[in-house]
């Protein structure tokens, strides 16, 4: 247990008076003193506010009898107290400078007339002195002066050999010092309350205990002040703690590996600490990303597995959002691109099953197991186009699917309750193509009409009321946007089919009438206007 003394504060007081307090330090079971408590800083950066520098009113207020026989009482009494002259930052400064070995010794002040009128400076703006004994009581041959720019004067009493022998900044100051003198001063001090108790840990043997309570924000403030001084010791406790804690916040987390980052490039190893940010092993990243994607797109547990999908869409996305994160992208899109062909193979093998299982001797449980997976890896599918959309990767995807005519041939031989999940792919193709977030070439979008579309389109009316994710005017658009990318002729084959089509189920089929007109215009308005436009300049 840690013994706890009285150490010496000396705080400038107005009208000249110096008030000496007592704070606590506390004492090591070696016998070295530490750092004082942060309460004794913190309390001298407040502002104290005297009673002589209250605002007078600009009239006077009308007084009561009795109120009027106490004023000369007051006045008499404040005549009687000799006025001495305040301390001034020149006094304060001249005393610091002597590095004095009396830290109770008030300013002189002597030399200061008694005829001339004593200026008064508010507390705020008066240093505070505090002196501070390191070691055995009595047994310091050396001073080491703190001014900080908050006003803070902070005298250190230490030792030497101490000092030198865990810090290479005091080593080499003290070698240029030589015997001639016993003081150190140093100026414009950051943060004093953070050196101090850098000081105080070089008399610490335990140093991780001392560190454990602290926070850290303070543990950082601590390992910048332990750099500066090169204090070794101090550095590594500061990085084995940080290694250790848990950083709470991605704040902390930002400000820990910036310093850590800066140290490393100093030649301090740091590595244990961004172990926890950064692999040691170059292809970490893609391993992990597709060993999660396998746990992902393999799973049969509904809730997580819709839960998880969301989460990795997520940051995905704000990795996409990262500057400098195309190298990273196209090792990425290589994967999700195997594991789309993985799901169309198993795909298409389910489709094949199933249409097999619609024999009558088939047992009812192995068809119901089928549409289950079915349902499953059209889910995958359509979560790994929507990865791709976002990472404006998904022109490739789009040709993967126009060319699976065995899966469209299949798709007829299904109930509709088994196929429709595939018919909400190809919508959102569609839909993606008409927002210009993907961009195949005019091959891929004819042959995706031509594939996919009557499949959608049978599939239309279950797709309204037993599918929810189901946005009908999104699809109208994106079908009929999509159309309009064609040359004229294949949208004349592809309008003139779709409308049969819809005379003959009129909701049941896609509404595709803004299409139809805008492929109108362009076949018999405008070449109509372009004709007159040319007659008009013949005759001209």
């Amino acid at each position: 247990m840690s013994d706890v003394r009285l150490g010496k504060v000396v705080e400038q007081q107005g009208q000249g008076q110096t008030r000496i307090k007592n704070v606590p330090i506390a004492v090591t079971p070696e016998g070295f003193w530490c750092c004082p408590s942060p309460v004794v800083f913190q309390k001298g950066l407040k502002v104290q506010t005297p009673l002589n520098n209250k605002p007078k009113p600009s009239s006077p207020p009308l007084l009561s009898k009795n109120t009027a026989h106490k004023i000369p009482a007051s006045v008499t009494e404040r005549r009687a107290v000799p006025a001495a002259p305040p301390p001034s930052r020149l006094v304060v400064a001249s005393d610091v400078q002597k590095c004095s070995d009396d830290p109770e010794r008030p300013p002189a002040a002597a030399s200061v007339a008694t005829t001339e009128r004593p200026q008064r400076n508010k507390v705020e703006t008066l240093p505070k002195k505090v002196a501070i004994e390191f070691g055995e009581a009595g047994t310091c041959d050396m001073k080491v002066v703190l001014l900080g720019k908050q006003g803070f004067c902070v005298k250190l009493s230490v030792h030497r050999d101490v000092l030198r022998e865990k810090s290479s900044f005091f080593a080499e100051k003290f070698s240029e010092l030589g015997g001639i003198s016993s003081c150190l001063q140093i100026e414009d001090c950051e943060d004093v309350e953070i050196y101090v108790e850098t000081v105080g840990l070089m008399y610490c043997k335990e140093m991780k205990q001392r560190l454990m309570k602290q926070n850290v924000s303070r543990i950082l403030r601590i390992l910048k002040v332990a750099e500066s001084l090169g204090f070794s010791s101090c550095i590594q406790s500061c990085l084995d703690h940080l290694e250790a804690v848990p950083w709470v916040g991605e704040e902390e987390e930002e400000k820990v590996v910036s310093t850590v980052l800066r140290l490393k490039g100093e030649g301090i190893g740091v590595n244990p600490v961004l172990k926890r940010v950064s692999p040691e092993i170059s292809n970490a990243q893609k391993d992990t990303l597709s060993h999660i994607l396998e746990l992902v797109l393999k799973s049969n547990e509904e809730r997580g597995r819709r839960e998880m999908k969301s989460i990795v869409l997520k940051l995905l996305r704000e990795n996409n959002s990262l500057p400098g994160s195309t190298g990273s992208a196209d090792i990425c899109n290589d994967m999700i691109y195997r594991s789309c062909r993985s799901c169309l193979d198993s795909l298409l093998s389910l489709f094949k099953q199933a249409a097999e299982a619609d024999v009558p001797d088939t047992p009812s449980i192995s068809r119901e197991s089928i549409l289950k997976q079915i349902a499953l890896e059209a889910d995958n599918l359509s979560w790994l186009l929507e990865i791709l959309v976002d990472k404006q990767a998904a022109d490739e995807f789009a040709l993967m699917w126009a060319n699976q005519e065995e899966l469209a041939t299949l798709h007829g031989k299904l109930p509709i309750v088994a196929r429709y999940h595939i018919s909400c792919i190809s919508g959102r193709l569609y839909v993606g193509i008409g927002r210009g977030e993907l961009l195949p070439s005019k091959n891929t979008r004819l042959s995706l009409l031509q594939t996919w579309l009557q499949p959608l389109i049978n599939d239309y009316n279950w797709l309204q009321h037993g599918c929810r994710s189901f946005d009908r005017k999104l699809v109208e658009e994106g079908i009929g946007r999509t159309i309009l990318t064609l040359p004229l002729e294949d949208q004349q084959s592809i309008l003139l089919s779709w409308v049969g089509s819809f005379l003959k189920t009129g909701d049941g089929c896609p509404n595709l009438q803004r299409a139809f007109e805008v492929w109108w215009r362009r076949t018999f308005v405008r070449p109509y206007m372009e004709g007159q436009g040319n007659d008009a300049m013949q005759d001209s």
